[in-house]
């Protein structure tokens, strides 16, 4: 079990601003992310948290758990070992998801100036990109890692 040690910070959950719970509990199962919990208080709370496959990180959203704008939620990243293959998986799955991308210079993965079609020259680590968004419009960005830098 990994334990988390003083001066340590773990990324445990990222709550969504969703404004359809049931649409976005349908869309995240839809990905074959794991549904944790789905529980209600007091009549007017509502909690869904989803774990994506792998991740040590889980999502939440519901009724009453943000007053952050539904959709508001941008670039969330997910790594993946494969960018290609998880768009092919996520396409089969229902999703619009971009095309595979790179950038040309830093910082185009968050807006279509400087991007570039197609993976990272020899796929490199870090830099090859595609992005979906949910019901809501809440965005995520697909970032493919074969390798971690040292010290990750």
């Amino acid at each position: 079990m990994n334990s988390v040690q003083a001066g340590e910070f773990k990324l445990e959950v990222v709550v969504l601003p969703v404004s359809d719970v049931e649409e976005a509990k349908d869309f995240y199962a839809s990905l074959g992310w794991r549904l944790d919990a789905d529980v209600t208080a007091d009549g007017d709370l509502r909690l869904v948290q989803f774990t994506p496959p792998g991740s040590g990180c889980s999502i939440q959203f519901g009724t009453n758990v943000t007053s952050a704008e539904p959709g508001s939620l941008q670039s969330v990243y997910l790594s993946v070992s494969d960018v290609e293959a998880t768009r092919e998986d996520l396409l089969g799955r229902g999703v619009e998801v971009s095309e595979v991308f790179h950038e040309r210079a830093l910082g185009a993965r968050f807006h279509d100036p400087g991007r570039v079609p197609g993976p990272a020259p020899d796929h490199s680590t870090y830099g090859s990109f595609a992005e979906f968004t949910d019901p809501d419009g809440n965005g995520w960005l697909l970032q493919e890692i074969t390798a971690r830098l040292p010290g990750r």
